[in-house]
């Protein structure tokens, strides 16, 4: 076979074939840095929509300058949602640019993929949340495209993902690099395996006692008083590079908005517990979009927060209001609490692990595209306001190749008396959640809610698993297609950490009992 027959035999097994061949053809190669006869066809499809992104990012950079130059009318709403869509592809362009030259594992690939998905989506949210539908008409085809690329460029992915992993199941279509679903026990530490040994003795050693390179105190006997200047200080230790930071934060009230940028890589925020360190905001989608109401949002990779408390105060008649907003990779949240009412826990994209962390909320509280697992939490469903129904999840997937989720395993899920509470509603059209060896206390017998009418109900994966306590009788539960009920290991070992986020080649063990598998 000819190298252009195969190339046009793999654009026909894309969902977008007339984008996919466009883009790929000699005239488009021949304007764009793939065009070299020793890239594949991978390379070429991950390396044309990156040059894409590069261009939408042009774009969205031009129409925020003419915003801020008062095309608008000088409307502050529009700055925002713009100034979010420059982040957001300026992300794009990274995790593409990673994709085409950081690593040839299919899964990390599918992972960097779906994050540029995500953001994708969120910049056009910030004009939904803010009621500027017609800012979307500023968007051009080629935005359209783009996504089309985006996706066209998952499946090229999932297709390498399945071929080099046959026996994949057809509901989940994932590599599974660490099969070990039948539950070995685990030691999780807190801290990735980049963590060196010196730094795991250093970050555990009592609070007060030398070690952390910043500390943080509100009554002035640290370095720094506030969590901002204490991270930009971490910042220039070294953040970014391959060696770890550690801010102990010590007991009080933060008041303030933190960010943690895609470049402050491999830092760690320790605080003195649950209900002692706290960080507190009240930004909400009254006066902000909901990407940037988060009191602590964090994009750096290899992130881990120990002991604090992250809330958003705005309350429930603010509606969404975001405590912790997380788009990193290999984010790791120990011993942590979020508190807040809808939209409390934003896993934004990317792959993240929770151990026993308590979450608070009521409508869509943990909500966002990414791979993320929830083990031995507390989730409590919080009284909403009146006529309003408590949502424990929303997951937005918006492409079935993605190889995102939510899972909750070995929780606790209470729902606020006098309610109805269910676990999720399916924000996009391929949500995906799955609640395992859960004891669940307080859910409607239906268990999961409609969105809008019909969307979604076909394309969504919701499955239960092994739950137990009041809220688990699965005999009244929605009857929707892509609604599941799993009864044998092989059915959901697919979800467990070590395959769902191959977690044991960066959550290795220390201290924590921690479950790889079931």
């Amino acid at each position: 076979m000819h190298g252009g027959e195969a190339e046009s035999l793999s654009c026909l097994h894309t969902p977008y074939p007339h984008v996919c061949n466009h883009y790929m053809s000699t005239n488009t190669l021949s304007t764009s840095s793939s065009s070299s006869s020793s890239f594949s066809f991978h390379e070429m499809a991950l390396q044309v929509t990156m040059d894409q992104a590069i261009e939408a990012h042009k774009l969205v950079s031009t129409m925020k300058i003419m915003d801020n130059n008062d095309f608008n009318g000088g409307d502050n709403r529009a700055k925002l949602a713009w100034s979010d869509c420059l982040e957001l592809y300026e992300d794009t362009v990274f995790q593409l640019n990673r994709s085409v030259s950081k690593s040839k594992n299919p899964d990390d690939r599918l992972t960097w993929l779906s994050a540029a998905t995500a953001n994708h989506q969120t910049c056009q949210n910030g004009f939904l949340d803010l009621n500027l539908q017609s800012h979307l008409n500023y968007f051009p085809n080629m935005l359209g495209n783009f996504s089309k690329l985006l996706s066209n460029s998952l499946a090229i992915t999932m297709a390498m993902s399945i071929s080099s992993s046959p026996s994949l199941s057809s509901s989940f279509k994932r590599v599974n690099n660490n099969n070990n679903g039948g539950g070995g026990r685990k030691l999780l530490g807190s801290y990735p395996e980049w963590v060196l040994e010196s730094d795991r003795k250093l970050i555990e050693a009592a609070p007060g006692t030398p070690g952390p390179d910043v500390v943080v105190a509100k009554d002035g006997s640290g370095n720094y008083k506030s969590i901002a200047e204490g991270v930009a200080a971490a910042a220039k230790m070294g953040g970014g590079g391959g060696r770890r930071v550690v801010v102990h934060v010590k007991g009080g009230v933060y008041a303030e908005n933190v960010e943690i940028k895609r470049t402050m890589k491999n830092l760690m925020i320790v605080g003195d517990g649950i209900g002692v360190t706290i960080v507190t905001g009240s930004k909400s989608a009254a006066q902000t979009t909901t990407f940037s109401s988060a009191t602590f949002a964090v994009s750096g990779d290899n992130f881990i927060a120990r002991d604090i408390t992250f809330e958003n105060t705005a309350g429930p008649a603010k509606h969404q209001a975001v405590a912790l907003r997380c788009g990193a990779d290999h984010a790791v949240f120990h011993r942590c609490s979020f508190l807040g009412y809808q939209d409390t826990l934003y896993v934004y994209s990317q792959r993240q692990f929770y151990r026993d962390c308590d979450i608070h909320g009521t409508v869509d509280f943990i909500f966002g595209d990414a791979a993320a697992i929830l083990q031995n939490c507390n989730i409590n469903a919080r009284k909403p306001m009146g006529g309003q129904q408590n949502t424990v999840t929303a997951h937005g997937r918006s492409d079935p190749n993605e190889n995102t989720g939510i899972i909750i395993q070995n929780c606790r899920v209470n729902g606020a008396p006098g309610t109805n509470n269910f676990l999720g509603r399916p924000w996009r059209e391929y949500a995906r959640t799955v609640v395992m060896a859960s004891e669940l206390g307080g859910i409607h017998p239906a268990g999961w809610l409609e969105w809008s009418g019909s969307f979604a109900l076909k394309t969504l994966y919701y499955a239960e698993y092994m739950n137990t306590g009041g809220g688990a009788a699965t005999g009244g539960r929605v009857k929707w297609p892509g609604f599941h009920v799993l009864r044998s290991p092989a059915e959901v070992s697919e979800f467990s950490v070590g395959n769902f986020l191959g977690g044991e080649s960066w959550i290795p063990g220390a201290n924590v009992p921690f479950d790889a598998g079931l």
